[in-house]
């Protein structure tokens, strides 16, 4: 998932009939005579524990942040304590997973920074995981991640390796694609002490004792039959893995369900919308970004400067009236690129402003610098509109879904 800029048409909307959801009783009702830190106009009902907010900084990496991000806080509910795992022993060992399929295939697959949630998961039951302490990859700048110069390189690297110029493959090929990972990132662990005890990532892994094949992926688009599995055509999804696909409803439902239920939900999503702003932390679709316009609104519009958009976009004190999304708007945004995958985040808790509209309340990987010290309120329109997918425990699915998709 990688940030892109994209050009939107006008989309006419259509209203959409919404089903109530049945949860338990872990919510509460707003308080809003209270002012809490997270904001006055938008405040959070349920919030789950997680990890303190990182920061991907200058690379292409939301993939694993945002997963790394899910399993410490599945670590959390399960009660196995806090941790901070190694987002760049993931991204190392992926991008080698990466090189190889993409010599195979012949430089037909794509071989970019970005990946999927899967990746993580896929890395961690092959070769195990480290905490952050023991491999920060943080070798080219002592305190951020920056990994433009990395990613150019590799990339040079294997084009030169599938363009054959021997006639054949050479032995020590991936040998030298792991010396400039090295370079880089830094030589891969075999074995490091952490609090008094030696390990191997394999072994560490056992100790954290995650089931990783617990964990599944989950989408919504008719294209694909629902309560079906299938690999969701994005170009990051390198490795082919395989979605369930659900009618946008009950995505919806399974990460509510999640969340009051006290599991946490990885989210890979468009964010090259004019209403997300992480400065602001607030992601929403206002209605006048898509409909049609008269010539004299549109006028009107076009006339004023980006800073008096921005404060009509995003004024929560009176909150403009939102895209009605259903699956065929949905869908249109996705088969015409418009909606692309982006980047990956954490969802973490729900919140409601004071109108009771819904938004997520979302970890991001930015760092801290903004409203909400990195977090951000997701707008249940923007939800629906923008989601690629997401990942979370198949425990997490109300028990009528996943019997739909046998789990």
């Amino acid at each position: 998932m990688r940030n892109n800029t994209i050009v939107r048409p006008t989309i006419l909307f259509v209203l959409f009939l919404f089903s109530a959801y049945c949860f338990g009783g872990n919510d509460k009702t707003p308080d809003w005579s209270d002012e809490l830190e997270k904001g006055d106009q938008i405040k959070v009902i349920k919030e789950l524990p997680s990890t303190p907010v990182r920061d991907q900084y200058k690379t292409g990496t939301c993939w694993s942040f945002s997963t790394v991000s899910l399993l410490e806080s599945e670590l959390l509910r399960m009660g196995r304590g806090e941790y901070d795992l190694s987002e760049m022993f993931i991204v190392y060992q992926n991008y080698l997973r990466k090189a190889k399929r993409y010599v195979r295939m012949h430089g037909k697959n794509n071989f970019a920074p970005g990946g999927e949630a899967n990746d993580v998961v896929d890395v961690i039951s092959l070769h195990g995981i480290v905490p952050e302490e023991i491999y920060s990859g943080l070798k080219v700048d002592s305190e951020k991640h920056i990994h433009s110069e990395m990613d150019k390189v590799l990339q040079e690297y294997v084009d030169a390796i599938i363009t054959n110029p021997n006639n054949k493959l050479s032995d020590v090929w991936e040998e030298g694609f792991k010396k400039v990972l090295e370079s880089y990132l830094g030589e891969m662990p075999e074995t490091f002490d952490y609090q008094g005890t030696s390990y191997t990532p394999h072994s560490f892994q056992k100790l954290l004792d995650i089931h990783l094949d617990d964990y599944v992926m989950i989408t919504s688009f008719s294209h694909i039959p629902f309560y079906s599995s299938s690999v969701l055509e994005i170009p990051d999804n390198w490795s082919w893995e395989e979605s369930f696909n659900v009618p946008l409803v009950e995505l919806e439902q399974i990460v509510d369900s999640a969340i009051y239920n006290g599991y946490t939900v990885a989210w890979a999503a468009d964010i090259s919308e004019d209403g997300f702003n992480f400065k602001k932390g607030l992601a929403v679709v206002p209605e006048i970004l898509y409909s049609s316009f008269s010539e004299k609104q549109e006028e009107k519009w076009s006339q004023k400067t980006d800073e008096e958009k921005e404060e009509i976009i995003f004024n929560m004190k009176k909150p403009l009236p939102e895209l009605k999304v259903n699956q065929e708007i949905r869908q249109k945004a996705f088969d015409n690129y418009l909606t692309t995958d982006d980047h990956g985040m954490h969802i973490v808790g729900i919140a409601k402003d004071k109108e009771d509209n819904k938004y997520y309340y979302i970890k991001n990987s930015w760092g801290t610098e903004n409203p909400y010290k990195g977090y951000m309120f997701i707008s249940n329109a923007y939800f629906k509109y923008k989601t690629i997918s997401v990942m979370l425990h198949k425990d997490a699915i109300p028990s009528a879904i996943a019997k739909k998709l046998n789990l």
